[in-house]
């Protein structure tokens, strides 16, 4: 018998671990998770306001211009372009969309001339960083800049001379219409005024999110869907991600990658200038100086923990605007009681991290930062009025640190591109 007549012994192929994927049973079990963590709290603390339905209205109306900032940031990256001036597209959102509202006399002529006014900042962003090649860090502080200068001035040159208008402001502004399913009101409102676990806090948030809601609110809420079917489903969408991941073979492969980066870019500007324009017409109905807040910056938070994904971007901008909306229920006592959510969180978090992930050091410190947010929370009884308004950037914090690990941003996002480099 010879070497060649030995069976040959062959490597036993094991197979690839499953990737987690977030189906939608998934996600209704862990919101329904959550929920009950919340009763908990408000059983424990007697902060009833951290699940009834004015904060969770709150918390939406807190949302949308985050989200749909962060979903101007999700299309523009996912082409390649990063792009810090969503603040300063918010900013021109805000401006133009009370100036079409009060020249058509209709607040969704001023949702038109938002989006208008967020696509003129974002054309000077493409032109800078798509046609140019200047640094996209660079152009976008300089948008952010420039459209705070230039929506003071047109402040002073329209809105100055208005009635009810100032160097600052504009005059009151027509109102959104909003839809209510009114027929759960009642039975909602009696089984949310009873305080039992779990189901008047189910019954809260579900008042919450069908009595009073925007009609722009569910166009921003449709956004997102409407996003994912384009960018993951259409020849269009894979198009724009391969500019984002691999802009030289897509090239070779006959995509316009300026085209296309153009068109992330445009969209990006529109859907942050709808955000400015939603904080004017609907959160507020007025526009204000200063009005965003920093809320392109949370968008992009919230885009970042979202893994540039559109359901993510959904998820962080809920919790961002959940925790804004606590500062205005209760203050500081809303905000005490989601302490003790935070430490039962993270006692989940440092399990799974033990059990599944195997990460003993990652589990340790989990573990040791729930001690200390729970020895915090049972020590005092309110959080102090001054950080309460400081709890929508803590929590912004504290996300990104924790999930800092498991993210994953498009390969040549930010990275400049010249045509031709393929050859």
């Amino acid at each position: 018998m010879t070497a060649t007549d030995l069976p040959v012994e062959r490597p036993v192929e094991t197979p690839p671990a499953r990737r987690f994927r977030l189906s939608a049973p998934v996600l209704l079990l862990g919101l329904a998770g959550l929920v009950v963590l919340l009763s908990i709290a408000r059983l424990v603390t007697g902060a009833n306001d951290i699940t009834s339905a004015g904060t969770v209205s709150a918390a939406l109306g807190l949302a949308v211009p985050i989200g749909l900032a962060g979903l101007g940031g999700l299309w523009s990256e996912r082409a390649g372009v990063v792009n810090i001036g969503l603040e300063g597209m918010m900013v021109l959102g805000t401006w133009f969309g009370a100036w079409g509202a009060l020249q058509f006399h209709s607040p969704w002529a001023g949702v038109v001339a938002g989006a208008v006014g967020g696509a003129l900042g974002a054309v000077i962003h493409a032109v800078a960083t798509v046609t140019f090649g200047v640094d996209h860090i660079i152009s976008g502080v300089a948008i952010n800049i420039v459209g705070v200068g230039f929506t003071q001035y047109l402040s002073q040159l329209v809105f100055n001379g208005m009635p009810g208008g100032g160097t600052k402001n504009s005059p009151p502004l027509p109102k959104m219409g909003t839809v209510s399913l009114s027929f759960l009101d009642d039975p909602l409102r009696t089984v949310e005024a009873k305080h039992w676990f779990v189901l008047s806090d189910f019954a809260g948030v579900l008042r919450g999110i069908t009595q009073g809601v925007s009609w722009f609110t569910i166009l921003a809420i449709l956004l997102v869907p409407l996003s994912f079917y384009i960018l993951w489903r259409t020849p269009f969408g894979l198009r724009l991600r391969a500019c984002g991941e691999r802009p030289v073979a897509a090239e070779s492969l006959g995509v316009n990658v300026y085209l296309y980066k153009w068109a992330a870019v445009i969209i990006s500007g529109v859907l942050a200038g709808l955000g400015g324009a939603f904080l004017s017409l609907v959160a507020a109905g007025i526009y204000r100086d200063g009005q965003t807040g920093g809320r392109g910056y949370i968008g992009l938070a919230a885009m970042i923990f979202g893994n540039w994904r559109p359901g993510g971007l959904a998820g962080g901008a809920a919790l961002f605007g959940y925790t804004d909306a606590l500062q205005l229920r209760q203050g500081g006592i809303s905000v005490h009681a989601l302490l003790l959510v935070v430490a039962l969180l993270l006692v989940a978090v440092a399990v799974y991290q033990l059990v599944r992930q195997r990460r003993g050091v990652a589990a340790l410190i989990t573990g040791v930062v729930a001690i200390a947010v729970f020895v915090v929370f049972a020590v005092t009884d309110t959080v102090p009025e001054q950080f309460t308004s400081f709890t929508p950037h803590l929590t912004t914090l504290l996300v990104l640190s924790l999930a800092s690990q498991r993210l994953r941003m498009p390969a040549a996002d930010g990275v400049p591109y010249r045509r031709g480099q393929a050859k």
